[in-house]
């Protein structure tokens, strides 16, 4: 070994980022391994580097005993104080075994050990890196697809993206910048593996945060975000300043902050409601842009609640295929039943006979359900509009 190895640690700790102290226990760790397997020795041996000469040593270590049963690994006291007066009983003395071709025998037989913790290393400093990205929003290069996944160049590492994390109106080509949302990152036996996604909702809330300095400063806060990728989003907004108007801060002049929200995901149409936490208020704006007349929650299931509707906004609270109720649903975390005004009183007039029959002397004012479809809740701004689409069910699961 020489001072030129010397040169090589810093340069590896310069262009690698691996650090000297790590290469030089690995290097100590393979040279044990190649002197054992070299030399025939199986003693206790330890390698020692010499950070200022670029120097090898070969140290056979033994302890000190009364009655010698084994050379190789033990010495006894007599020896030991003719070394030194200092030694006692348990105590461990290096004695330098270091063959005259032990440098080239070693430097060959510990080349492949190295470069594997080189490589160990890399990997190590890579996960670390890359783990500070979890949950936040990268941006990277396609490099591939096949029938698995589209591989994201990331810089250091490539980045997988599955099929549930693609969106179902894009095509990735080789060569594309996309923005991704970083899932997961696994240190596995082959590397750091790197999951990303443009499907998952926190995407959605880190291009708010980027558009939005409201958002990113925490003045204006998202709550919920429910989102059907490609299709439609809805996003539940608060404000932590009564001064602020938390829908129009997210939608942005004349909708410019929203929309540019809307390129990056080809489309995704937006809906932008304003949380309460008056649980009826809230479920009314999320049914936005329909416009509720009541609220009545399931005496049943707290979780549960029956939405009344004029007759001509049913098919607009539904949305497509029920789209409009699904993610209201899974918005506010409420099962929701959507009725028209009609249904409502029909629905409210027969529970009131039911109950009439069960219990003769309830009185007759009771069979009196105008009164029962009543307030009118205002459901906020919305950037995208399905009042033409047509429902395909009246009720909806979150």
């Amino acid at each position: 070994m020489s001072k030129e190895l010397l040169g090589a640690l810093s340069a590896l700790e310069e262009e690698k980022g691996i650090k000297k102290e790590v290469v030089i226990e690995a290097l100590e760790a393979a040279l044990v391994s190649a002197y054992k397997r070299n030399y025939g020795q199986a003693q206790n041996v330890e390698v020692s580097f010499d950070e200022k000469k670029g120097e090898m040593h070969v140290y056979s270590v033994k302890t000190v005993v009364d009655d010698v049963t084994d050379e190789q690994l033990q010495v006894s006291l007599d020896q030991a104080l003719e070394i030194n007066k200092g030694y006692e009983l348990g105590d461990e003395i290096k004695y330098e075994v270091t063959p005259k071709n032990f440098g080239r025998i070693a430097a060959q037989t510990a080349k492949q050990v190295i470069m594997q913790r080189v490589r160990e290393a890399e990997r190590e400093n890579v996960f670390d890196e890359y783990s500070k990205y979890e949950d936040e929003l990268v941006t990277g290069t396609v490099e591939r697809q096949d029938t698995r996944f589209v591989y994201v160049n990331l810089g250091k590492v490539e980045a997988v993206m599955g099929s549930k994390d693609m969106m179902p109106n894009e095509v990735y080509r080789p060569q594309d910048r996309i923005k991704v949302y970083v899932t997961k990152v696994e240190n596995a036996t082959k590397g750091p593996q790197v999951f990303v996604s443009r499907t998952a909702p926190g995407m959605l809330k880190r291009l708010f945060e980027q558009e939005v300095p409201e958002i990113y400063d925490g003045t204006v806060e998202i709550v919920s975000i429910a989102r059907e990728a490609g299709d439609r989003a809805k996003v539940a907004v608060r404000s932590n300043n009564s001064d602020i108007d938390p829908v129009g801060t997210a939608v942005g002049p004349r909708g410019q902050r929203v929309q540019t929200i809307v390129n990056e995901l080809h489309g995704e149409n937006m809906d932008i409601v304003e949380w309460d936490e008056d649980d009826a208020s809230y479920i009314a704006n999320s049914l936005n842009p329909a416009e509720v007349i009541d609220v009545i929650f399931d005496d049943d299931n707290e979780r549960a609640c029956t939405v009344i509707v004029s007759d001509y906004q049913l098919s607009l609270a539904i949305g497509k295929k029920g789209q409009n109720a699904r993610l209201a649903a899974k918005l506010t975390g409420f099962k929701i039943d959507i009725k028209s005004e009609t249904e409502a009183k029909e629905f409210l007039a027969n529970k009131a006979a039911a109950s009439n029959a069960d219990d003769p002397s309830a009185d007759d004012s009771d069979t009196d359900v105008s009164s029962d479809v009543g307030s009118d809740n205002q459901a906020s701004e919305t950037t995208t509009d399905d009042s033409n689409s047509n429902p395909d069910s009246d009720d909806t699961d979150d």
